[in-house]
C-alpha cells in the first residue's frame, strides 16, 4: 500500500471517528447526564491517552513560558467550542448539528482574510452562499422539528470558537509546537473549566449505569485519540488540503449513526441542505483548483456553430 492510499484511509478514519461525537454523547444524555458532566470525563480520559502517546512517541511536556498563555487561550476556545455543540445536541437532532457544524472551514476562510488581508473571491461568496442555503433548508418552519434556532447558533459559536482555534494554532507561539502537546495541555485547560463549572453547579453527575462509562470512553478514545491521530498522519500522507476535504465523512457519519442506530429521522429538504453545506464547504477547501478543473473541462469540448454563414 502505496503512502497516498495510506493517506487517504487515515482521512477517512479520522473524520468517521469524529463523527462519533453524538453516537457516544446523546445517550448519556437521555440518562441524565449534563453537558458538563460528559465533557468532563471525556477531557479527563482523554489526557492520559495522549500522555501515554506523547511519551511513546519520545516527547516531554516542557513548554516555554512564552507558550503558557496561549495554550491556555486555545484550551478556553476548544472548550467553548465543545460546550457549545454538546448543548446543541438538546435541541436539535444530533446528525444536523454535526453537519451544520462543518460550515467552520468558511469561517477559517474569512478570519484568513481578516487577519492576513486574503482576498476573498468571487467562489467564495459563492459557495457561502451555498451554506446558507443549506441551513435554510434545514429549518422546518411548520414543526420545528429536527432544527432550532438556538441549536443552531450554538453550533455556530461553536464553529467559530473551533475556526478560532484553527487560526491560532497556525498564527500564534503555538505553530512549531507538537501536536500531542498542544492537544494535551488544551485537555488540561478543558478539564479545569469543566471542573469549574460543575463546581458553580454544585457537583458531577455519574452515570446511571455501569456500562454507560463505556460511552464516556469511547468519547475520549474515537473523536478525541484516534481522530487527532489519523488526521495527523493523514497531513502527512497527503497534505492538509485533501485530509481537509475529505473531513466531509464526519457530518455524513454522524447522520448515519444518528438515523440508524439513535432513531432520528431526516426528509429530502434536509438530506438536500446538508448535502448543500457539505459541498459548500468542500469547494472552499477545494479552493481555486476546482475552477481550474472546469476550465480543463470545457476546453475537452469546444463551442460548435449553431448555424451556417450564407454568403450574400
Amino acid at each position: 500500500m502505496n503512502e497516498k492510499t495510506k493517506g487517504y484511509i487515515y482521512g477517512v478514519v479520522a473524520a468517521a471517528a469524529y463523527g462519533l461525537n453524538p453516537l457516544f454523547a446523546v445517550p448519556l444524555y437521555d440518562a441524565d447526564m449534563d453537558v458538563e458532566s460528559v465533557l468532563f470525563f471525556r477531557y479527563l480520559f482523554a489526557i492520559p491517552m495522549v500522555a501515554v502517546t506523547l511519551l511513546a512517541r519520545g516527547r516531554d511536556f516542557r513548554v516555554h513560558s512564552r507558550e503558557t498563555l496561549p495554550l491556555i487561550i486555545m484550551g478556553i476556545l476548544m472548550a467553548f467550542s465543545s460546550m457549545a455543540l454538546f448543548h446543541s445536541y438538546n435541541y436539535m437532532d444530533a446528525g444536523i448539528a454535526s453537519t451544520l457544524l462543518f460550515v467552520y472551514p468558511i469561517m477559517v476562510t474569512f478570519l484568513m482574510a481578516a487577519y492576513y488581508k486574503e482576498k476573498i473571491t468571487m467562489h467564495t461568496l459563492l459557495c457561502l452562499l451555498m451554506a446558507v442555503g443549506g441551513v435554510a433548508l434545514l429549518y422546518d418552519h411548520t414543526t420545528g422539528k429536527g432544527f432550532s434556532i438556538l441549536g443552531a447558533a450554538l453550533v455556530l459559536i461553536s464553529a467559530f470558537c473551533y475556526a478560532v482555534y484553527i487560526v491560532g494554532i497556525n498564527t500564534t507561539r503555538l505553530k512549531g509546537l507538537a501536536t500531542l502537546k498542544v492537544t494535551f495541555y488544551v485537555l488540561l485547560t478543558g478539564v479545569v473549566i469543566f471542573a469549574a463549572r460543575l463546581y458553580v453547579k454544585g457537583g458531577v453527575t455519574l452515570p446511571a449505569e455501569w456500562y454507560q462509562w463505556g460511552n464516556l470512553l469511547a468519547l475520549a478514545f474515537f473523536p478525541t485519540l484516534v481522530s487527532l491521530a489519523c488526521t495527523t498522519r493523514a497531513i502527512r500522507y497527503i497534505g492538509s488540503t485533501p485530509t481537509a476535504i475529505l473531513g466531509a465523512f464526519e457530518p455524513v457519519t454522524a447522520v448515519f449513526f444518528c438515523v440508524t442506530i439513535l432513531g432520528e429521522t431526516l426528509n429530502v429538504k434536509e438530506v438536500a441542505g446538508m448535502m448543500l453545506i457539505v459541498l459548500a464547504v468542500t469547494l472552499v477547501v477545494e479552493g481555486g483548483h476546482f475552477t481550474g478543473k472546469l476550465t480543463n473541462f470545457k476546453r475537452m469540448f469546444p463551442k460548435m456553430p449553431l448555424g451556417r454563414n450564407k454568403k450574400q
